[in-house]
């Protein structure tokens, strides 16, 4: 009992314990963890407009609603094209003495993860649009508009950046939308999320719990499972080219109508999709990215896009087969176009 009667015992040895344990369950194992993994070989550093940008990011919140892990779950594929892993994150430092990086991993998902938003998404145009308002390329978005990025001008100077914002979302505003600093940023931020590669003689980790398809009802053994056009649209196309098929004015070009799309010889279109297209910059449309490569979309996913898209918003196009797409898919990667 006299121990704990004398005050300075007490608190000594309680300091003590404490420091003992941060020693041992803290600091030793970081140490350790910091030696044993290093940034994969092929990473490459933020660039100082990126690391401006991440602070941007920090400083807007987005971490809030927005992931930076792709989970070891079946459901997680749509973000990456592996789970991360801890040499993901090796390459993030303290800022300074008294502030951490911060890893940005999150713990929600308000909105989509963003581990490999610069593969999926890498079109600075539509990046400046969504950040202008998200309602503009996601209807459904409940992500708020970052407006004081921008300023509306009568006349752009040189270097200016305009972005593409229809007359409804300019608020009875008249001019052109500029992107500032902070905006440009952010985006070369955003542009620069890409999950690296791991090297050729690494295990490559799992997803895990996948989902076994159930066979449709009625239909024949072996007969090929019929996709949802629709849906894949939605999941991969929609947020630039809009659900009526009519894209943004001066951003993203219309498919309806479009005369790739309907045309009787699909090879275009195809490579199109697998590996982007930029021949519609002189007309103000962005770069478009490879979609089906980013998404690492099938031949069967691939076939049922270009089959909605050739039949919808009055579209009358021929519907294309899974051989014919299949053939056409080896033929534009075999070509390296």
């Amino acid at each position: 009992m006299e121990f704990f009667n004398n005050h300075t015992k007490l608190f000594t040895t309680a300091f003590l314990l404490f420091v003992g344990l941060t020693l041992f369950v803290c600091i030793i194992p970081a140490l350790d963890n910091q030696t044993n993994n290093e940034p994969l070989p092929f990473a490459q550093a933020l660039s100082e407009e990126a690391i401006k940008g991440k602070a941007v990011f920090i400083a807007n919140g987005c971490v809030a609603c927005h992931t930076q892990q792709v989970r070891n779950v079946d459901m997680d594929k749509v973000w990456g094209e592996r789970p991360s892993i801890a040499a993901d994150y090796a390459d993030n430092y303290r800022t300074d003495f008294w502030r951490n990086t911060a890893t940005l991993m999150g713990t929600e998902r308000t909105g989509p993860d963003l581990t490999n938003i610069g593969s999926r998404q890498p079109s600075r145009e539509w990046q400046l649009s969504h950040l202008f308002n998200p309602r503009i390329v996601v209807k459904e978005s409940i992500m708020p508009a970052y407006t004081w990025m921008f300023e509306v001008k009568d006349k752009l100077a040189e270097g200016d950046v305009s972005v593409s914002v229809p007359e409804e979302f300019m608020n009875g505003q008249k001019g052109k939308v500029v992107a500032k600093e902070e905006a440009m940023q952010l985006v070369a931020y955003l542009q620069a999320l890409k999950q690296t590669k791991l090297p050729g003689d690494a295990p490559k980790p799992a997803f895990l719990y996948k989902k076994t398809g159930e066979p449709n009802a009625g239909s024949k053994p072996g007969a090929t499972k019929e996709l949802n056009g629709a849906m894949l649209y939605t999941n991969n196309c929609q947020s630039c080219h809009q659900q009526n098929g009519e894209g943004l004015k001066g951003a993203f070009p219309p498919l309806k109508g479009s005369k790739i799309v309907l045309d009787e010889n699909p090879e275009l279109f195809v490579d199109i999709i697998m590996n982007g297209y930029s021949g519609r910059e002189k007309e103000g449309f962005g770069v478009m990215p490879a979609v089906g490569t980013n998404n690492r979309l099938k031949a069967e996913e691939v076939t049922a896009i270009m089959n909605h898209e050739r039949t919808s918003w009055g579209n009358n196009g021929k519907k294309v087969t899974l051989q014919q797409v299949q053939k056409l898919m080896e033929k534009v990667k075999a070509t390296g176009k």
